[in-house]
């Protein structure tokens, strides 16, 4: 999955997990940026249905500079009250608005905005507080109106930024049954080192919810100079961006206990399936511990990615230029880690310097395109993955396709890539077009399931 259960650790605590961040210019004048938690939530999952933890701070961070750390961070932090102390049900009656007096569980927000400058202490800018989250979808009963409940939720902040945070459709997809099944993917499988027929992809997460935070922002907001550009070669045009949740160090458990001490990250997120893919087991945890500015030391896990030397030995025949591919991946340490420099594709860069960080790299130059493409910039769309992502970006084929040698000869010409590493026609898991219902505005992820329509598993 994008980074969903994707170490040991962060697994047991899925109310911080960080599973997903998506970053991309929304017009020309504002970005937005996305990021989800909890993975994998069972639409019927009552009568203690999901919700942030009050114990976690949530944030998105926005790296102007190129060094790695943020310059700009949203922070989210919830408060959760129960408005009727005799009942063990989230709700007594439908909820038809956020006040509604049937409904017992509710949260809360504040919204903080914190700006890092140099030689300069961090401001802090309050931007709302007291926002109203709306509940879960419980069923047509309860929540009669859904998507007009959760859209009535959409948040107005104080510099003019538009919030939202709450349960969302999961927006991801992926055939996790088959991939996590020794690689295999399904179309392909009949090349498999143990073959069976090819079948259609089935994506496993198809009917699953998350919850999301999402900010729309003024583009000057997050650049370097305070502008908005509108050359893409410009290197103010380009933001890093990831998503992050920190808990507080102590915890005392028992009557009067609760957490203490300092907070501390347990969570983070740029690229989608960077931990969960290429970091080995080992050393996860601690990546999730650390900011981006100290990925360094897991860059020789993107020149040597354990994929790209496991796809010969799954599929034999079928990669055999990959198999003999003997070099660092620079193609890969480039889209990941510093971003594609200006005179690799033509008009484009995201590069945001020598620092090797896990980020978002988008390019806020570039407006949204009029005819996105599911494999952005692989497909000649140059606003799509991995110049921050779209919810619709079909970025595990475009992951799978760059590590099995697509983009190689974009940094080395003596490169040939296997037909099955074809950027437009190569392998991929199967589950394109995903069943999904995005929304063409804010806050562009798809109403999430009810617990009435789709039984738990």
């Amino acid at each position: 999955m994008s980074s969903h259960r994707e170490a040991p650790g962060i697994s047991k605590d899925p109310v911080a997990d960080n599973t997903d961040t998506y970053a991309f210019v929304s017009d020309g004048n504002t970005v937005t940026l996305i990021t989800s938690y909890i993975p994998v939530e069972a639409p019927a999952g009552g009568p203690n249905f999901y919700e942030f933890g009050d114990d976690v701070r949530y944030e998105i961070h926005v790296d102007n500079d190129g060094d790695g750390k943020p310059n700009v961070t949203y922070r989210f932090e919830f408060t959760t009250v129960n408005t009727n102390p005799n009942t063990f049900l989230y709700n007594t009656g439908p909820i038809t608005a956020l006040d509604s007096n049937t409904w017992n569980r509710r949260q809360t927000y504040t919204v903080k905005k914190i700006v890092r400058r140099p030689g300069r202490r961090p401001r802090v800018i309050p931007l709302g507080e007291g926002l109203a989250s709306p509940p879960c979808n419980v069923g047509l009963r309860s929540t009669p109106d859904y998507a007009s409940l959760a859209a009535s939720a959409v948040q107005t902040l104080a510099g003019g930024e538009l919030a939202f945070a709450g349960q969302r459709a999961e927006s991801f997809y992926v055939d996790l049954g088959s991939v996590f099944d020794l690689g295999t993917l399904r179309p392909f499988q009949g090349a498999h080192l143990i073959r069976t027929a090819a079948a259609d992809g089935v994506d496993s997460l198809a009917q699953v919810n998350v919850h999301t935070i999402a900010i729309q922002v003024p583009i000057a907001d997050v650049t370097r100079d305070g502008s908005v550009p509108t050359d893409p070669l410009s290197p103010n045009a380009v933001i890093g961006v990831w998503g992050a949740a920190y808990r507080q160090e102590g915890l005392l458990r028992g009557p009067g206990g609760g957490p203490s001490g300092e907070f501390v990250q347990v969570s983070r997120l740029g690229n989608p399936l960077f931990n969960e893919v290429i970091v080995p087991i080992p050393e996860k945890d601690r990546w999730n511990a650390v900011g981006p500015d100290q990925d360094k030391d897991f860059a020789k896990y993107v020149a040597r990615p354990e994929l790209a030397a496991l796809l010969p030995v799954l599929y034999p025949d079928v990669f055999e230029n990959l198999r003999a591919y003997d070099k660092d991946r620079v193609d890969l340490l480039a889209i990941l880690l510093t971003g594609i420099p200006r005179d690799v594709i033509d008009g484009f860069q995201n590069f945001t310097g020598t620092t090797q960080a896990d980020e978002l790299r988008l390019n806020v130059a570039i407006p949204p395109s009029a005819n996105p493409h599911r494999l952005g910039l692989i497909g000649g769309d140059l606003a799509g993955f991995p110049n921050g992502r779209r919810v619709g970006d079909d970025v595990v084929t475009i992951e799978l396709r760059a590590v099995a040698g697509a983009t190689i000869p974009l940094v080395d010409g003596t490169f040939t890539p296997d037909a099955a590493a074809d950027p437009l026609n190569g392998i991929e898991d199967g589950t394109f077009p995903p069943v999904r219902d995005f929304l063409d505005v804010f806050p562009y992820l798809g109403v999430p399931y009810s617990g009435y329509d789709v039984p738990a598993a």
